[in-house]
């Protein structure tokens, strides 16, 4: 058998040891920011998804009662008694709810096509203030009368 040199490394060193500790901080460092920006981006397609609904949601409520004028300013309270009325106050009050203060939204006629746009705060996910973020709903509300040739 053979004896062992007094010079043989018998474990790690101090420096091996260092280094090995700043890779796998740095590692953890890199994830964490991915984690960070998954959160951001996440909560800005959460963001988007509750603008649809929303225009969704009016658009049916558009097509419900198809003889109503929504192009108008939206009432600042709610009137049970008038559909269209109401449907614009619970409009505006479901942006503010999901987008806060500065959210917007509008309902737009052109040639029997609805366009609603909402419009909100996106700065968290964009990493710029006052990064202002859109969604556009265009659809036909009724169908076109059929004509005789």
């Amino acid at each position: 058998m053979r004896q062992r040199s007094r010079r043989a490394q018998e474990g790690m060193t101090l420096i091996e040891v260092l280094v090995a500790l700043v890779i796998l901080t740095v590692g953890l460092l890199g994830a964490a920011a991915i984690q960070v920006n998954a959160l951001k981006y996440t909560d800005s397609a959460r963001m988007t998804s509750q603008a649809s609904f929303i225009a969704y949601d009016m658009m049916d409520r558009i097509r419900a009662n198809s003889g109503a004028d929504y192009t108008v300013a939206p009432p600042t309270s709610g009137n049970l008694s008038v559909a269209r009325d109401q449907d614009l106050y619970d409009f505006i009050s479901n942006i503010v709810s999901f987008g806060g203060p500065t959210a917007t939204g509008s309902v737009a006629l052109n040639q029997r096509v609805y366009t609603i746009t909402i419009t909100w705060d996106d700065s968290r996910a964009a990493n710029v203030a006052n990064s202002r973020r859109s969604f556009v709903l265009t659809s036909r509300a009724a169908v076109d009368p059929v004509t005789s040739p």
